[in-house]
C-alpha cells in the first residue's frame, strides 16, 4: 500500500512554483525513495497553516499521525520508516557524511546565492508577502536594490566554492559515487532554488559541477527538469 503523506511547500504567487532549496532536498529524496506526496502550496507570510509543527518553517510532512519538519529530518525519517525501499545515505557511515554536506551547502552556498537570487524571488512572491520578505531579508543581506551590482563577483565567489565537488564530480559522476543519493539532494536543492527563479548563469558548461546538475535534472524521470520555472 502507498502510503499517504503531505508536503508543505513553499510557492511562489503563482502555486505551482515551488523554489525553497530545502523543499527541493525533500522532494528528491521522496522520488529516490519511490514516494510521492500531496503537496501543499505554503507563502513566507501563512505562520498559522503550520503551526501545528511547532515551528514556522517548510517543508513539513505529514505521515499518519507524524509531524516532521526540517528537510535533514525529513529525510532521516522516510529513511528509518521506508528502510525496504532504496537507502539515501547507504548505512551509517554515509548518514554521518550525508550530514556533513548537508551543513556545508547550507553554511557555504546559501549566503552566496542568497544575494544572487532575493531580488528575483521579491518578484515571484504574493504582494502580502514582500514587506516581511524584504524585512528580514535586508537585515542580513542590505538592500535588495542594492545587490545585484555585485552579482559579477558573487557568481565568481559560488564558482571558488563548488571547488571541492568539483574535484570529485571530475572523478565520478555523483557525489555518493556511481548513483545519487541524499548527499547529491543536499546540494542540488539550492541549484533547484536558482533554476526555479533566476535565468543567471551560475556555472561554465565545461565545469563538471555543470554535468553533474544537468544528471540530476534528469533524474528520477526529470522531476527537477519538469519543475515550473519563473517566466
Amino acid at each position: 500500500m502507498t502510503p499517504e503523506l503531505t508536503l508543505y511547500d513553499l510557492a511562489g504567487a503563482d502555486p505551482a512554483l515551488r523554489f525553497s532549496p530545502h523543499c527541493w532536498k525533500t522532494h528528491m529524496a521522496l522520488a529516490h525513495k519511490g514516494l510521492t506526496a500531496r503537496t501543499v502550496p505554503w507563502r513566507f507570510t501563512e505562520k498559522d497553516a503550520i503551526a501545528f509543527s511547532g515551528q514556522k518553517l517548510v517543508p513539513v510532512l505529514v505521515h499518519e499521525q507524524h509531524v516532521v519538519s526540517d528537510s535533514w529530518q525529513i529525510a532521516c525519517y522516510l529513511e528509518d520508516t521506508f528502510a525496504e525501499r532504496p537507502s539515501l545515505f547507504g548505512g551509517d557511515t554515509g548518514r554521518a557524511l550525508s550530514l556533513f554536506i548537508n551543513g556545508w551547502s547550507d553554511t557555504t552556498l546559501v549566503p552566496v546565492l542568497a544575494r544572487l537570487l532575493l531580488p528575483e524571488i521579491h518578484g515571484l512572491i504574493r504582494d502580502e508577502d514582500k514587506d516581511y520578505f524584504r524585512t528580514t531579508r535586508e537585515k542580513r543581506f542590505g538592500r535588495l536594490e542594492d545587490l545585484p551590482a555585485g552579482y559579477a563577483d558573487q557568481i565568481a565567489a559560488l564558482r571558488a566554492a563548488l571547488l571541492p565537488l568539483r574535484q570529485m564530480l571530475a572523478r565520478q559522476p555523483f557525489l555518493a559515487g556511481a548513483q545519487p543519493a541524499y548527499a547529491d539532494y543536499a546540494v542540488f536543492g539550492m541549484f533547484m532554488w536558482a533554476r526555479c527563479t533566476s535565468t543567471l548563469e551560475l556555472l561554465a558548461e565545461d565545469d563538471p559541477v555543470h554535468a553533474w546538475r544537468e544528471r540530476l535534472l534528469d533524474a528520477h524521470g526529470g522531476l527537477a527538469r519538469n519543475a515550473p520555472m519563473a517566466a
